[in-house]
């Protein structure tokens, strides 16, 4: 099952590494290993939140959030969306961007690939916070049985029983964020705003597709067995529309959770092609293996507390990307929080199912004496 499941991720890490090797030697190996390490630690919420929307969709959408995805995750965000930052930046045509690109240059030197991109930061940052704020604040605002850190959730579920809470919640920290920003107010505000839209629209869009209360689908699309698309708990396999809005929501979320790690490797290395190598084939690669992993043994409903971690982590990474807007925050911090809100889910589940199955125990033997 291993094998299966991280078999073409440990054969492409190979193979980039190889390539970096032959490319630039011990350095450049060593480099895009630890751009492939940090994306990997980066990204686990990302992967829990992608499995628990992944097993929802019918195993054809899957295979095209693995083949057409890997393509957006790899060479859309990891090597376009710089490029198309660093253009529309620097007033440059695609050809003048690559050039630009591989020409490297350092991180502090104006007029720079890196530094551009650098300085297009605070836009990036507030688009994808304030997406990601807003994906945390719709799961812990939702009414749920279960909860992992019950002192912080409860109050949370109650503030989120107010009509329009996470937009409210949203905006008042964006109207903070901006004020905070000084020269970049208006930039963050514009940026900031975009993000609240996106995430309006694809949610609002999975409505579109929603299953009513007898199960019956949209007329228009009786193929499909449609759920909303920012319920992370629905079981229902989604077919057709319901499918595509869930592979936009999907891909929305996964572009979200890589501006993080693009700007935080210019930290590490200037040149493209690393880059590219390190955190788009190597970590992009294994995050896919790691939510199907997690999609085909089930993890999720045997560990029911992961859902709430990796929600946690989602909002660390969101305040974090909102405030490196004005103050600067390692990377390895960024990757740390969302591997301790994981791994402390984790246990929680475990000893959660111990508490159970102990409790089933002592049923049956009571049961049995009588």
């Amino acid at each position: 099952m291993f094998l299966k499941t991280f078999g073409w991720s440990l054969a492409i890490t190979v193979l980039s590494l190889v390539v970096a090797f032959l490319y630039g030697g011990p350095t450049a190996l060593i480099l895009c290993a630890i751009l492939g390490i940090l994306e990997v630690s980066l990204s686990f919420d990302n992967a829990v939140v992608n499995a628990r929307i992944l097993e929802r969709m019918s195993p054809f959408w899957q295979k095209m959030f693995l083949t057409v995805g890997i393509v957006i995750a790899v060479f859309g965000m990891r090597i376009l969306f710089p490029l198309l930052i660093v253009g529309i930046t620097a007033h440059l045509n695609p050809v003048e961007a690559i050039t630009l690109a591989l020409e490297k240059g350092d991180p502090e030197t104006p007029g720079t690939y890196a530094y551009l991109l650098h300085e297009a930061h605070p836009q990036i940052a507030a688009f994808g916070g304030m997406f990601l704020l807003m994906l945390f604040l719709d799961f812990m605002f939702e009414d749920r049985d279960i909860r992992w850190l019950h002192f912080l959730e409860r109050p949370i579920a109650k503030i989120g029983r107010l009509n329009g809470a996470s937009f409210i919640v949203g905006l008042l920290a964006l109207l903070l964020i901006a004020n905070l920003a000084r020269e970049h107010t208006v930039t963050v505000l514009t940026a900031g705003i975009a993000g609240l839209v996106t995430y309006f629209l694809v949610t609002a869009l999975g409505d579109l597709f929603d299953v009513d209360a007898d199960g019956d689908t949209d007329a228009e699309d009786t193929g499909a067995v449609a759920a909303r698309a920012a319920g992370p708990n629905a079981a229902a396999k989604v077919t057709g529309k319901a499918a595509f809005m869930l592979f936009l929501y999907l891909e929305v979320i996964d572009a979200s959770f890589s501006f993080d790690g693009v700007i935080g490797a210019f930290a590490i290395t200037a040149d493209p092609i690393i880059i590219a190598l390190g955190l788009g084939l190597i970590g992009a690669m294994f995050v896919r293996s790691l939510t199907v992993f997690l999609v085909r043994q089930g993890t999720l409903d045997e560990y029911v507390y992961l859902d709430h971690g990796a929600h946690w982590a989602i909002g660390a990474l969101a305040v974090i990307l909102l405030v490196t807007i004005s103050v600067e925050v390692n990377e390895v911090v960024t990757g740390l929080i969302g591997v301790v809100f994981i791994a402390s889910a984790f246990l929680s589940s475990i000893r959660r199912n111990k508490r159970l199955a102990a409790a089933r125990h002592s049923e049956a033997v009571t049961a049995a004496t009588k």
